[in-house]
């Protein structure tokens, strides 16, 4: 499907201006996500990158002709798939500044006595516990990402991981851990919806968030995508992370 658009609003230097109006980007992938959505139900879809362009009919039909054996590919595999999110979020609970907040600062030593009673002492014990429960979640956080990939993974045709989302595109608390997709037969949603729930542990330093169904985005046009292995969450937590 296409539909027209301007040239003065698509040409490459103003679309690329709004490609960094996140406002319009919401708003334009709203409704890019509508129309696939309602394609999506009633026919197999290959969805394109949002704001893909051509220059008139012509450049619709060198798209096509040039693609056609991808397109009838991925076609024939996604037929009849879904595709589910599953987002792993840390809650590690306290933060080093939180709990430093919440904390009196070590005030004199008592006078008098044997000096077994030690604020200093008494503060750094809560600073060790703190952090002794900070890493504790991250390790659960760990195990929960590796387990959902591998157990999910089994229930599904195929599985994609996209970085972790922060900033403004990571709309919920918490760090997120894990950000995969999973392409699954349409009739075996039902299972795969249980199997997450199942897998979900009463844990409140982790939440694990289930989205979908959608049209199959994260597995359209496969060439040049690579499966990985979940990240460790340590690493994740000390590098810089982009939004997928």
């Amino acid at each position: 499907m296409v539909s027209d658009v301007r040239a003065e609003d698509f040409e490459e230097a103003p679309l690329r201006r709004r490609l960094e109006d996140l406002e319009w980007l919401a708003e334009t992938a709203r409704a890019h996500e509508s129309v696939v959505r309602a394609v999506s139900a009633v026919t197999g879809v290959v969805p394109l990158r949002l704001a893909t362009v051509c220059r008139g009919e012509n450049g619709v039909r060198r798209l096509l002709d040039e693609g056609r054996n991808r397109f009838t590919t991925n076609l024939d595999r996604l037929e009849g798939r879904v595709e589910w999110g599953v987002k792993l979020y840390a809650e590690p609970d306290p933060e080093p500044d939180r709990a430093s907040a919440a904390e009196p600062a070590p005030g004199p030593p008592p006078r008098g006595g044997d000096g077994t009673a030690s604020p200093g002492r008494d503060y750094l014990r809560r600073r060790m516990r703190s952090r002794q429960t900070r890493e504790q979640n991250w390790a659960r956080a760990d195990a929960l990402a590796r387990q959902l990939h591998t157990e999910l993974s089994r229930c599904a045709d195929g599985q994609r991981l996209h970085r972790p989302q922060s900033g403004q595109l990571a709309r919920a608390s918490g760090v997120n851990v894990l950000n995969a997709a999973f392409l699954v037969r349409r009739e075996e949603s039902d299972a795969f919806v249980g199997q997450v729930e199942r897998l979900t542990p009463r844990d409140a330093s982790v939440r694990v968030e289930l989205t979908g169904p959608w049209a199959p985005y994260s597995f359209a046009d496969l060439s040049e995508q690579q499966d990985a292995p979940p990240r460790q969450v340590r690493q994740e937590a000390h590098e810089g992370r982009a939004g997928a």
